[in-house]
């Protein structure tokens, strides 16, 4: 059972990374409404081998401003439950804050506590001079960071590409590839493209039939992961771009996180019920 605890954890602690590089598509830049507004929330339920519930994950949106400047600020939560949480306790907590215009993030917090392994460290980035200033609260130490240019963090890129880069031109087979900074590092990521798929599933406490746009990120095999396209992810094809459903064939059984619950969307959301 610690053996499985890990596998979930380590996925856990991926999930909104992997949510972040869901839109990145090499289409043409476009000026559009935005995919979301203040007051967005969604939660998710994880299981494993679609029998055992390991936790749960949250993502907000709210406005505000942060040093006299407009920004959205998203928190993204998550925690384990059940059995799960009796063996091994996870409270984990994301926030970024961005630019409402432009989408580059200023601020990026990571608060974690897994099983008694904590870290708290914030990010600020300086995009003019392509650093970021990495704060660890838990070590009192401060470290400056060169990172890419336009850089976003784990939590804003899901949000600027919402917003940002049209999904219409993907084609079947597509491989993209998105640069993401994290903790002390510049992280690289491919993504392929699979198809369209209409999913069935429950959210709202209702089962309904979505229409969705279907990928595969490319992961490390080994310890945790089956192979290198182990992960399976579908979003809504729709203008909310909603990430609905993941699911990891691992090393030992497979995970799933669900979208169980959403409220405050911006756009019409095209569901059929059953």
């Amino acid at each position: 059972m610690v053996k499985v605890s890990f596998i979930i954890i380590t996925i856990m602690k991926n999930v909104l990374l992997i949510f972040s590089i869901l839109f990145y598509m090499q289409a043409s830049f476009a000026q559009k409404e935005s995919a979301f507004k203040d007051g967005e929330w969604f939660k998710f339920e994880m299981s494993y081998s679609g029998m055992l519930k390991a936790g749960n994950a949250t993502l907000s949106v709210d406005e505000t401003t942060l040093q006299g400047k407009p920004v959205y600020h998203v928190t993204g939560k998550g925690w384990t439950t059940g059995a799960i949480k009796w063996i091994f306790k996870v409270k984990d907590r994301y926030e970024s804050y961005f630019d409402k215009e432009t989408g580059v993030p200023y601020k990026f917090i990571r608060k974690i506590d897994e099983g008694g392994h904590t870290k708290n460290i914030e990010i600020d980035f300086d995009h003019n001079k392509k650093e970021a200033l990495v704060e660890n609260k838990k070590y009192k130490t401060k470290k400056t960071v060169t990172t890419e240019p336009n850089v976003q963090d784990m939590v804003s890129a899901f949000y600027y590409l919402r917003n940002n880069y049209e999904t219409d031109d993907i084609k079947v087979g597509d491989v993209v590839e998105l640069d993401i900074f994290f903790d002390e590092e510049n992280f690289g990521f491919k993504l392929k493209y699979l198809g369209k798929e209409t999913i069935e599933t429950e959210i709202n406490g209702a089962d309904v039939k979505i229409k969705t746009l279907k990928f595969r990120p490319y992961v490390m095999a080994g310890r945790v992961f089956k192979e290198e396209e182990s992960l399976t992810l579908w979003v809504s094809a729709d203008e909310n771009k909603i990430p609905l459903k993941i699911k990891a064939d691992l090393a030992v059984g497979s995970l799933r996180a669900d979208l169980v619950e959403y409220k405050g969307l911006k756009h019409y959301f095209p569901i059929q019920f059953d």
